[in-house]
């Protein structure tokens, strides 16, 4: 298995190190923080971000608000589909894409792959289709136009027999090889879940929006920007549930830190680095 890490969608909310921890400019900068694996089983996607039709229809596609909260950077070049074409390969051979959840800025490239699977959990995919993602944003996060069009889905139960380093997890997702778990990590929304996968060095945990800055684990001391704080708890449907996942996962990032390698989906410094370490992370490794 091949491991690449993409950032598929920017954005640059007004608000610098409020933000992002590390800006001097009025803009801060975020990413949607995807992988693209290569498999036995075909290419596969953890996320999407934004995707082509986005670009060319944002109003259309996506909500006003978080269009200009987020002040989001709709860049044809960042699109999972463009970034898979400059890596020599081809998108047709994209056959899977695992979800952490189905929020605009996860999903938005579903539809560049017309030959893929998706997989998500049930719960997400449920509320998701009942705009239940909190009473303000629920509406405009969950953007059914982004998948309208998909006609293979693959759900999952929020949990099962399978342990994970003491969460629940789901094993043998259909079509994809062993090494790929689902993670449930609810809080954000109520069916979101972390994409858990093996390698020859240890594992990689895509965390999706359990934690939007590397603060917030790897350390005994909690720190996050004060305007990502602010962001996270706007977005959560169970307070109580998120935390309570964010304080394991930063209990797991503190207790196996050499064995599990966990990043979110939205840290820019995150993001770049595990991209600059690719030789380590992108090895072949049986798939």
């Amino acid at each position: 298995m091949r491991i690449h890490h993409l950032n598929c969608g920017t954005c640059c909310p007004i608000g610098g190190r409020l933000f992002d921890g590390r800006s001097d400019s009025p803009f801060g900068q975020l990413v949607c923080h995807c992988l693209l694996l290569e498999t036995d089983a075909g290419l596969v996607l953890v996320d999407t971000g934004f995707g082509t039709r986005d670009v060319d229809h944002p109003s259309r596609r996506l909500s006003p608000l978080f269009l200009a909260l987020n002040n989001i950077q709709l860049r044809a070049e960042e699109t999972a589909i463009a970034q898979i074409r400059g890596l020599g390969l081809d998108p047709r051979d994209v056959r899977h894409i695992v979800l952490t959840h189905l929020d605009f800025d996860h999903a938005g490239g579903i539809e560049d792959f017309p030959n893929a699977a998706i997989h998500v959990t049930a719960r997400e995919k449920e509320v998701a289709d009942q705009q239940r993602g909190g009473a303000f944003v629920g509406a405009r996060r969950y953007r059914p136009q982004q998948w309208d069009e998909v006609k293979d889905w693959r759900l999952y139960p929020m949990g099962g027999e399978e342990r994970w380093f003491g969460f629940d997890a789901v094993r043998d997702l259909a079509g994809l090889p062993p090494e790929i778990l689902l993670v449930p990590l609810a809080g954000h929304t109520w069916g979101h879940a972390g994409v858990a996968i093996q390698t020859g060095q240890g594992w990689l945990l895509h965390a999706g929006d359990a934690y939007f800055y590397r603060g917030e684990v790897g350390s005994e001391v909690y720190e996050c920007p004060p305007a990502l704080r602010g962001y996270q708890r706007m977005m959560e449907v169970d307070r109580f549930a998120r935390l309570a996942n964010q304080q394991r996962l930063r209990r797991l990032s503190c207790d196996h830190a050499s064995t599990v390698r966990m990043f979110c989906a939205h840290d820019a410094l995150e993001c770049e680095l595990l991209a600059r370490s690719l030789p380590a992370t992108a090895q072949q490794h049986p798939g």
